[in-house]
């Protein structure tokens, strides 16, 4: 019997920005701004649900202030048990991108992953840390320090890699080995320098590995950082590297698609890369 999927994305751009109000009515109105695509997800029947990178904040990584380390909390936490009545209410698996706390001035860029009972399974850490080009993130993130784990949730096995990680294939490979069929990745990335490689690098990873991709983006510009458009287009794609469902690059949007994880084991019958691999040959990876 086929092992049918319905998964989504939510895109979303700021409602209210620094300046505005506090940083916990700033968290809030974005949270508010999500909760009808939240349950339009749900009352379409979406069985796994994926939110943008820290996603009730705005990105505040071009600025370096550290006032929004109060947006920081802890995981589990009042959002993931906010998020989780969802999640119990629909059976719906989700993946909720947050700031994360864990101890005074030891901060994360952390996905929780929720199942549909509304059980809170685990969290990932973003493991690679950019700090150029007006994404200051060291200044606000710990490396994750989990490594990469899947989770078992009633639907399928994924995983997770946030927005910088996708530059790097090594943690997309572990996460295949790891047994991951579907992996999600949060983003809030600007239309310049890498806006060609956000069709590039991800179907490479999905094709590589053959497992499913989500990939999500941002919309809109941020004031008063002004980093630039934050370009949406998240999108789903296959284990052949095959972008098969795409929302658009300026607006706020649910993306749904349905897929058959048996897939997965139909591309890796034809492509052996996992058969094939020479891991003895790989020292060099980790020596430098």
């Amino acid at each position: 019997m086929p092992r049918i999927i319905t998964s989504g994305l939510i895109q979303m751009s700021l409602p209210k920005t620094e300046g505005e109000g506090t940083i916990e009515e700033i968290k809030e109105a974005m949270v508010q701004k999500h909760l009808p695509y939240i349950e339009e997800a749900g009352e379409k029947g979406v069985q796994i649900l994926c939110l943008q990178e820290i996603f009730n904040t705005p990105y505040f990584c071009p600025g370096q202030n550290s006032a929004w380390y109060e947006s920081a909390e802890s995981v589990p936490g009042p959002t993931t048990y906010r998020m989780a009545e969802y999640a119990r209410k629909y059976n719906m698996v989700m993946i909720v991108p947050i700031y994360e706390k864990e101890a005074p001035g030891v901060l994360y860029n952390t996905a929780a992953v929720i199942d549909a009972d509304g059980t809170y399974l685990g969290k990932y850490r973003k493991n690679h840390i950019p700090h150029t080009s007006g994404f200051w993130e060291k200044f606000f993130f710990k490396p994750g320090n989990l490594g990469y784990p899947v989770f078992q949730t009633r639907y399928a096995k994924i995983g997770v890699y946030i927005c910088y990680d996708r530059h790097f294939p090594d943690g997309a490979r572990c996460l295949g080995l790891n047994g991951a069929e579907i992996v999600y990745n949060p983003s809030a990335t600007v239309a310049g320098l890498s806006q060609y490689l956000w069709n590039l690098e991800q179907p490479a990873h999905a094709a590589a590995n053959g497992y499913y991709m989500g990939c999500i983006n941002r919309v809109g510009e941020e004031k008063p950082w002004n980093l630039g458009r934050f370009y949406g287009s998240s999108y789903f794609v296959d284990p052949r590297g095959q972008i098969f469902a795409q929302a658009s690059d300026s607006k706020d949007e649910l993306l749904i698609a349905r897929f058959d994880l048996d897939k997965i084991e139909e591309v890796r019958n034809v492509w052996q890369f996992f058969r094939d691999r020479r891991p003895e040959t790989y020292g060099k990876l980790t020596e430098l």
